[in-house]
């Protein structure tokens, strides 16, 4: 129905309207004019509102990382493999300072092991690192410090290291006074001796808020599977090479 059809049945209803007070008819004409223009220059008139598109199109999105990590999850993966040893662990870039102190990551932990050892793989427990390794060797190892690395594997018996890096860039909107926080998640796995095996990633542009580890947490849950199934596919692929 285009314009002028709108206009012409709108008046019929308005002139058949005779207990409307003269004024009053006058507004609500105006009122109509104003909203059939607004709906014309949008395009809904004659092509229909398309409130979907935009679910059709995250629903698709969706369906395809979907597909991707079944096929990536779909990796042959030797029982060899899967029964080494794999240390997990988690720590944070804020603003250039690192922050690596196992027990306040528990839950980012936890989002990426039970994942890992729902595909059978092994890998140690938050308890196990901490009680095995000094946080002093965690500090370092975070450090890019490859001796820290291998101590902390050595004192472990782990043959791979899976290391997950929490990057957040905090600033403040003087605009509207908020602060906003940039994150990304950065996972590199790695043999015993350094040798890359795998990297995968995920990352956030940025929000409003102060809960900086909640965010990250809520964008690892939101993205998880598809880190965990690249790091699979890789470590699946990769590890048994020299």
């Amino acid at each position: 129905m285009g314009v002028e059809s709108w206009e012409c049945t709108m008046n019929w209803h308005i002139l058949s309207a005779d207990r409307i007070e003269p004024s009053a008819m006058m507004r609500l004409r105006r009122a109509l004019l104003a909203l059939v223009t607004l709906l014309a220059a949008t395009g809904a008139i004659g092509q229909g509102f398309k409130f979907s598109n935009d679910a059709d199109k995250q629903s698709a999105e969706r369906a395809q990382r979907d597909a991707q990590v079944q096929a990536l999850l779909a990796t042959p993966c030797m029982e060899k493999i899967k029964n080494q040893k794999i240390m997990v662990v988690i720590g944070e870039n804020r603003n250039g300072a690192v922050l690596a102190k196992q027990a306040a990551y528990d839950p980012h932990f936890e989002a990426i092991n039970k994942r890992l050892r729902a595909l059978g793989l092994r890998t140690f427990t938050p308890e196990e690192i901490r009680r095995q390794v000094a946080q002093a060797e965690i500090d370092a190892f975070f450090r890019n410090d490859p001796d820290a690395a291998i101590s902390a594997s050595r004192r472990l018996a782990a043959q791979y290291i899976l290391r997950g890096l929490i990057d957040t860039q905090i600033s403040r909107n003087a605009i509207i006074n908020v602060n906003q926080v940039m994150v990304r998640l950065d996972f590199t796995l790695t043999g015993a001796n350094g040798r890359m095996i795998s990297q995968a990633s995920a990352s956030n542009e940025s929000y409003a808020g102060r809960d900086v580890l909640g965010m990250a947490l809520t964008l690892l849950n939101e993205r998880a599977d598809e880190v965990v199934a690249q790091l699979y596919s890789d470590y699946c692929q990769r590890a048994g090479t020299k």
